[in-house]
């Protein structure tokens, strides 16, 4: 199973755009290295604060309105995150109580396969795990 576990973002992150110390690295690092060693991390990326990023509104027509950050009126904004493969939640639970984290909260999702989708058809499932291979091929 994969999960994506998504790391919050508050004030002191996202608004005034704190970085990690140096020793906040090197913990999260050796945490990684945890995942990675383990065979269970798939990715794993810090965010820059919203107001690097922007959002792309959809309103029922075919053009997206382009909309700058920051977004400070968010309640919840992501700060990173990782794709682990793991046998169940179990595992991503217990992973994620090593995490390196003091105070914050993390939010886990499990990432859909083609199988828990009821209409996949055998030639959608074909051309999803095509495409699959092509990406990791990139």
């Amino acid at each position: 199973m994969r999960f994506m576990v998504i790391v919050k973002s508050d004030e002191k992150t996202d608004v005034a755009g704190a970085q990690p110390s140096a020793e906040e690295l090197q913990e999260m690092g050796k945490f990684n290295e945890e995942l990675v060693k383990a065979g269970v991390m798939l990715a794993g990326e810090g965010l820059l604060p919203s107001s690097e990023g922007f959002r792309l509104q959809y309103s029922g027509t075919t053009e997206a309105r382009v909309v700058d950050g920051p977004f400070a009126e968010s309640k919840e904004l992501i700060a990173g995150f990782w794709i682990l493969q793991v046998k169940d939640r179990a595992e991503v639970i217990e992973w994620m109580k090593r995490a390196p984290f003091r105070e914050g909260e993390i939010e886990i999702r499990r990432i859909a396969e083609m199988e828990d989708f009821d209409n996949a058809t055998p030639e959608i499932v074909e051309h999803e795990q095509n495409l699959r291979k092509q990406a990791e091929a990139n």
